[in-house]
């Protein structure tokens, strides 16, 4: 086996301190980096956010979720529920009714989610105070840019 090459498939990448985010990062067949895109789409974070509070039909999700179009929730809907994260539930009623819930696994990344969204919100304004910095070097820049031309 060559050196540096996981005995284990999908393995991108080892959690020590040390490692290396571009080892994972650049490989396209990477399962870590299929599953943080996967989890990390908009739409995806929506779900699981709205999922946590109570077991939902698609109907439900598609009004409380603004700007997802039918085709991209079921898609969605349908990669969560591949990935452990959401049960599907159909009951055998006319017409059919089909619930979707978080599994535990599912449950416990919302915990995760839960951590991101309250670092945003407590470091908001710091973001806010360094774009607005950002911009306004951007837009001296462009202006003596400008000017010398």
């Amino acid at each position: 086996m060559e050196d540096g090459t996981s005995k284990s498939l999908g393995h991108c990448g080892d959690t020590e301190e040390d490692y290396d985010v571009l080892q994972w990062d650049t490989r396209v067949d990477c399962e870590v980096r299929q599953i943080l895109d996967r989890i990390a789409d908009k739409w995806s974070l929506l779900v699981i956010a709205l999922l946590d509070q109570r077991s939902l039909r698609f109907t439900e999700l598609k009004r409380k979720i603004d700007g997802v179009s039918q085709r991209m929730l079921t898609r969605t809907l349908r990669h969560l529920e591949r990935d452990g994260l959401v049960e599907r539930t159909v009951y055998p009623t006319v017409p059919p009714r089909v619930d979707y819930a978080l599994t535990p696994l599912g449950a416990s990344l919302h915990t995760t989610i839960k951590a991101l969204v309250a670092w945003t919100e407590s470091h908001q304004n710091e973001i806010a105070t360094a774009r607005n910095s950002y911009d306004r070097r951007a837009h001296e820049a462009e202006a003596h840019s400008a000017a010398t031309v």
